[in-house]
């Protein structure tokens, strides 16, 4: 079970913040028994989050205040999930935090619920992780390897969520939208015990 699930992007002041926002609200609402954090991966520690997401968190009934803290040691250590909103951010922290490799993943890849594409994102997790390990081991990858798992990506669907930042507010409120639409579904997977 996951209880310490930490949202990631690239500032914190965008997409991780109403990530974390719209999640703890439906996991109460939900009587889910987890936390949730955010952080960036580029962020300056106390920038307070953008306007418009916390426009849209506020219209949404969420009105404690956020400020932007960075990725670090301590927090990926506290996670026992970590959600980012982007492929270029998981594949960032997994060349940062290696030992943490088995718990990044993207918000979509983890709640996707299509059996099918699920089974299809094991795959290509597992290709691009091995894959990942060579690389910090300074192990060569052979173009096998690599080809395997570009046929993996191609494959599948994207897995980013779009980056409202500098964007107008509608911008915002259909990154929002996403978020929501996959922090159910991940609510959904949290609530539902895993199969023996």
């Amino acid at each position: 079970m996951y209880e310490r699930i930490l949202f990631v992007c690239t500032g914190n002041t965008c997409r991780s913040p109403m990530a974390e926002g719209i999640f703890r609200q439906l996991a109460a609402q939900e009587g889910l028994n987890a936390t949730a954090r955010s952080a960036g991966v580029s962020a300056w520690d106390g920038s307070p989050i953008s306007k418009h997401s916390a426009d849209i968190l506020q219209a949404k009934g969420i009105t404690d205040k956020r400020t932007s803290s960075s990725v670090t040691k301590e927090t990926v250590e506290w996670a026992d999930l970590i959600l980012t909103m982007t492929m270029g951010h998981k594949e960032l922290l997994i060349r940062r935090f290696p030992d943490a490799i088995d718990t990044i993943y993207t918000l979509k890849e983890f709640a996707e619920d299509d059996p099918a594409i699920a089974d299809m994102i094991a795959l290509r997790h597992k290709l691009h992780s091995e894959l990942q390990i060579k690389r910090a081991l300074g192990e060569p990858i052979t173009e096998a390897e690599q080809e395997r798992a570009r046929q993996a990506d191609a494959a599948l669907p994207g897995f980013d969520i779009a980056d409202p930042f500098g964007g107008d507010r509608r911008s915002y409120e259909k990154s929002a939208d996403e978020i929501e639409t996959y922090v159910r579904k991940l609510i959904r997977k949290l609530r539902t015990p895993p199969a023996e």
